[in-house]
């Protein structure tokens, strides 16, 4: 008669190939491949992790097998996927390192961010985005730095760090044509900037006008009164110096 642990063990593995075989079975659908998938989250096996890591090529299990892979702890194989050909599965593999928060990850997320696809570049911003440890600003900082829009994104994290290190990068947005970034710009240097962004701001406020679609702003969206929020930035410098004044 064999031992209770060895009749567990032989169980579990058991169960856990009928799961993959569910998993991978196409003859099964959507739901019934997501279900088996779910079934083996927290299975650390060399056998589910490499059912895993195939799984990342089904667009129906991505996802789901990613998650798996990162709550496995299975690092290697995340960081095998940002090497992978197709740019789903580099976007899902740079979310989920991202989500663990290891310091050593965030090199290497950041050149995800350079990734010449859009998708790639936005999910590897959105990884950094997720860790707390001030030790991503830099990071992010020179994602920002790039201008495209993984760099309007890593400017948006970076900014509610409250650093003034953002500043320089965010006035260079200005001078671009992208009005949400420029609003995310305004933002931060009304919040960080100095008196030295006073005439940029108010120059700004005086050409700016209201982008709308019909009268209606884009879709169902408000305009964005560009004017409006470069008036607020220098308002909010403005007070900033009244205080400092007030105060001496």
């Amino acid at each position: 008669m064999k031992p209770c642990w060895m009749v567990l063990f032989c169980s579990t593995l058991l169960c856990g190939r009928d799961s993959v075989d569910r998993m991978l079975d196409p003859k099964s659908n959507a739901t019934q491949r997501n279900d088996a998938c779910y079934e083996l989250r927290g299975n650390r096996s060399a056998e589910v992790v490499a059912a895993m890591r195939a799984a990342m090529a089904d667009e129906k299990l991505r996802a789901c097998a990613a998650r798996n892979l990162r709550e496995a702890g299975a690092i290697e194989e995340l960081k095998g996927a940002l090497a992978d050909s197709d740019p789903d599965v580099r976007a899902a593999g740079a979310r989920e390192l991202g989500a663990t928060e290891r310091s050593e990850l965030m090199p290497l997320l950041a050149q995800a961010a350079l990734d010449a696809n859009a998708l790639v570049a936005i999910n590897a911003v959105d990884g950094l985005s997720q860790y707390q440890d001030r030790d991503v600003l830099p990071y992010l900082i020179g994602i920002a730095g790039k201008g495209n829009m993984a760099g309007v994104a890593a400017l948006r994290r970076a900014a509610e760090f409250g650093d003034p290190a953002i500043v320089p990068v965010a006035r260079r947005y200005l001078t671009g044509a992208d009005i949400g970034a420029q609003v995310i710009a305004l933002q931060v240097i009304g919040r960080m900037g100095d008196a030295s962004d006073l005439i940029k701001l108010r120059e700004i406020a005086a050409k700016a006008k209201p982008m709308a679609q019909n009268g209606r702003g884009f879709g169902l969206m408000p305009g964005i009164d560009l004017a409006q929020v470069a008036g607020n930035a220098a308002q909010q410098i403005e007070n900033r110096i009244a205080e400092k004044r007030n105060t001496r």
